[in-house]
């Protein structure tokens, strides 16, 4: 029998309900809330978290769990838990707040607002000692000096309003190569050139800043690029931030070598990697990066995957209150589970100084290429696969027998629709038909669940029950994983509800003065709407939405699509290049912008097996259609001859038909 449960009981969310039995009287997120705090005369506590963030926990257990904290904040606050992933519009007007009052941020995030919304203080985690004694001084100021407190939260409310002011440009931007070239340039000063990604701890994936580099090396043929992303993608692969034995990315590293990860799992992330793991097979062709994309689809089909086809948000970095315990080994655990293998797995996974974490817990990571190993021990490379496969099983037997990290079983839209355009991708590549399965199951999953009779997203779903109206961050992503899976079946239907979704995304959050989008729809009662515009762990949401019309525009021969498009793109443009890690996928389109993007349309009853043969190929620079229905625009003036007929066109002009795939590469790869 618990001692306390507070409001958070009711919840779905498996962050707010891990702090039900708090001593707190947390309430969950609702306007109702601050009618409560005008009502009592009431500040407001906005603490913000997410179910698999490390010192989320720890202030929990120190603060949130002890009576006497829980006493001063039930008496002098109304206090509020909010789920980040849940929330994310929430969490980022009062991340913006805390930035500008303290000039950095992260979870958790705590913020204090008046009963109005508006915030007055803030910070991320705090000891024991020192949160009580912000508690206190508050309270003091609240009833000692109000009219300060007053003009410091009109202050601070209008500077998180200001901070999405955007310098509309004027729509004569001339994009230019040579932005691009300056971009890379000053970004390649901070290039890690031994262990890759940039000279700093944590490193972070960053997927998409990747997926740009990449386009770019190939694109201008600079190998300094080209070398960096691959430097850094085999370091990824067989760092400790890669699960060695069961697959998947965890989502940072705390140091240089990508080898102490910080042991969180997160969808989002597993799903965008597949895309860049997925595209590099195409260029590269190293079997290390097909092993990490099945092995990472596999993780998700078994850990990850719902009965309903969705899949979970995350995995916890802890088990047993310890982080990493799940994921570690020690010698003798690996001696008993390995026996006369022992000996060179040790070598191929690092069972020393190297992989040597603490309390004699070894991280499992790599030092030696697939080559470079199997030669040593004299195997062919079909032995090399054979042996690794044989060995992660066994460990993955064993070790699905200790006690696993939580699981954080909300299902979000939108990281489903990166693990959509991840499954895609990897089909792409590889062919694998089950690839595509999951990627219709998943598919379906949305239309199913997440849209609603009239056409809108929702955010969460969870137990059946789907909540939460979407965000830009949801629509801007199925919209792509729709185009995604329309470029790799040819079904219509995938194109029509991606052209719904959009005609909803422009009437809900479009800025017709920017031209951007905001965060949240105009229905929003936040104290400000927010716009996303730097790319990070995720790529910015209105830079997927300008990719999301660049590519409709063409499809569907839009221009009002693609004027959005440009001046989405025109805006952020002028010192794009001092940042460009933060606008990497924005760098993505202005690459397409600058260079000639085709639109390969593909006519005839070998339409499919064509265009599997095609993107095998790497070739961001395209756009593919095709199949038999010619309603689509892109296809409408094109000729339905018996044999299978290729067009390539560009700049509103289509060269001459082919009919091999030999020639479409040629005339592509300029």
């Amino acid at each position: 029998m618990e001692k306390y449960t507070n409001a958070l009981i009711h919840e779905s969310s498996p962050y707010l309900l891990q702090h039900a039995h708090n001593p707190v009287n947390w309430v969950s997120w609702s306007d109702e809330v601050f009618r409560q705090a005008k009502l009592q005369n009431k500040m407001v506590l906005v603490s913000v978290g997410y179910s698999a963030c490390h010192w989320c926990h720890v202030m929990e257990h120190e603060c949130f769990e002890d009576e006497e904290v829980a006493a001063l904040m039930n008496k002098f606050f109304i206090c509020i838990k909010v789920d980040r992933e849940e929330r994310p519009d929430v969490d980022q007007v009062y991340m913006t707040a805390v930035q500008l009052m303290t000039q950095k941020g992260g979870w958790p995030l705590n913020c204090f607002t008046l009963a109005d919304g508006r915030p007055i203080y803030g910070g991320t985690y705090f000891p024991k000692e020192q949160w009580m004694h912000i508690l206190k001084s508050l309270q003091h100021t609240f009833e000692n000096d109000r009219e300060k407190v007053e003009e410091y939260a009109e202050h601070l409310h209008q500077g998180v309003q200001n901070s999405e002011l955007i310098n509309v440009a004027k729509n004569s931007e001339q994009f230019s190569e040579e932005k691009l070239h300056e971009l890379v340039l000053r970004w390649s000063r901070n290039f890690d050139s031994m262990e890759g990604g940039d000279s700093r701890a944590p490193k972070f994936p960053l997927p998409n800043n990747y997926e740009f580099l990449l386009q770019y090396g190939v694109k201008y043929q600079n190998e300094k690029v080209l070398n960096h992303v691959e430097l850094t993608l085999d370091k990824m692969a067989m760092g400790g931030i890669y699960d060695q034995v069961g697959g998947g990315f965890s989502r940072y590293s705390v140091d240089m070598l990508w080898k102490v990860p910080h042991f969180e799992k997160m969808l989002y992330d597993n799903g965008q990697l597949l895309v860049l793991y997925s595209e590099a097979y195409k260029y590269f062709k190293k079997p290390v990066y097909k092993r990490i994309v099945f092995q990472t689809i596999a993780w998700l089909q078994n850990e990850m995957l719902t009965k309903d086809g969705a899949f979970y948000s995350a995995l916890d970095a802890d088990s047993e209150g310890d982080e990493g315990k799940f994921y570690c080994w020690n010698k003798e655990e690996m001696l008993q589970v390995l026996g006369d293998d022992y000996s060179w797995v040790s070598d191929f996974y690092n069972l020393n100084q190297r992989g040597y974490w603490e309390e004699e817990k070894y991280i499992l990571l790599r030092t030696e290429s697939d080559k470079s190993f199997a030669q040593k021990m004299n195997w062919s490379s079909e032995e090399f696969e054979s042996k690794i496969s044989k060995i992660n099983q066994q460990l993955l037997d064993e070790r699905s027998h200790r006690i696993r990290p939580g699981t954080d079983d909300k299902c979000l839209t939108s990281w489903n629709a990166m693990a959509i355009k991840g499954l895609c991708t990897a089909y792409s590549s590889f062919g694998e038909e089950d690839f595509l399965h999951l990627a219709l199951k998943n598919a379906r999953w949305i239309v199913q669940y997440q849209i609603t009779n009239d056409g809108k997203l929702f955010r969460t779903y969870k137990n059946g029950n789907s909540t939460i109206d979407g965000f830009l961050e949801d629509y801007a992503h199925v919209i792509s994983a729709f185009i995604a899976l329309y470029e790799v079946t040819f079904d219509a239907e995938w194109l029509e509800k991606a052209i719904q979704l959009t005609e909803i995304t422009l009437k809900e959050f479009h800025d017709e003065k920017s031209k951007m989008f905001f965060f949240t729809s105009n229905t929003t009662k936040l104290i400000a709407r927010k716009m996303e515009l730097n790319d990070n762990v995720l790529p910015a949401s209105n830079s997927v939405m300008a990719h999301n019309l660049f590519r409709l525009s063409h499809l569907y021969y839009n221009n009002e699509f693609k004027l959005i498009a440009e001046q989405m793109l025109a805006n952020i443009y002028d010192g794009m290049e001092m940042y460009g890690s933060g606008y990497s996928n924005w760098g993505s389109l202005l690459l397409n912008s600058v260079s000639n993007y085709y639109q390969v349309s593909i006519i005839g009853i070998e339409a499919q097996e064509m265009n599997f043969k095609l993107q095998k190929n790497y070739l961001p620079h395209v756009l593919f259609a095709g199949g038999n229905d010619l309603k689509l625009p892109v296809l409408a003036d094109k000729k339905n001859e018996n044999e299978t007929i290729i067009y390539v066109c560009y700049d509103g002009t289509c060269l001459s038909p082919v009919k091999n795939i030999e020639e479409v590469i040629r005339l592509v790869i300029q």
